[in-house]
């Protein structure tokens, strides 16, 4: 099994009911796939972790990166996983406010994974540290502030 995790970017803004039909897609098709994961969207950002069988994964991912209502689709991580981060969700979703999707980028650069911004509402926190986990696994722990200099 492996996950992988891409950003993107969308070619016009998706409304409440385009962004509503996209997950209906997401669901069915990934639950005919056996495929789990979350999707994030928040002003025209996209972000996608996607779980399953590497041979579904790989070919959804060629799939995923074709798609038109898209571009700029960079795949952040494409690893072995022994476990299911988001198991009972065949797919998640979550708007992000746009502090919530910057925290989000900054937690998917492999070597840098700050501690959420204080600005981020308590359920994007949580989130983007459940993100967080699901990609790095527990032993990664957010940076440690830097302490002040007098």
């Amino acid at each position: 099994m492996i996950h992988i995790v891409y950003m993107s970017r969308a070619v016009r803004p998706l409304s409440d009911q385009d962004l509503q039909a996209l997950l209906d897609q997401c669901r069915r098709d990934n639950a005919a796939r056996n495929v789990t994961g979350v999707l994030f969207y928040s002003h025209g950002n996209i972000a996608q972790l996607i779980e399953g069988e590497k041979e579904v994964l790989e070919p959804l991912f060629d799939v995923i990166s074709r798609d038109g209502r898209h571009s700029n689709v960079v795949k952040l991580v494409d690893k072995p996983i022994t476990a299911r981060s988001f198991e009972d969700w065949s797919m998640a979703f979550h708007p992000l406010e746009p502090s919530g999707f910057e925290a989000l980028q900054g937690f998917l650069l492999p070597r840098h994974l700050p501690p959420p911004p204080s600005s981020l509402s308590i359920a994007d926190a949580m989130l983007v540290d459940l993100v967080r986990l699901a990609v790095f696994g527990a032993d990664a722990a957010p940076a440690e502030p830097e302490p002040a200099h007098a």
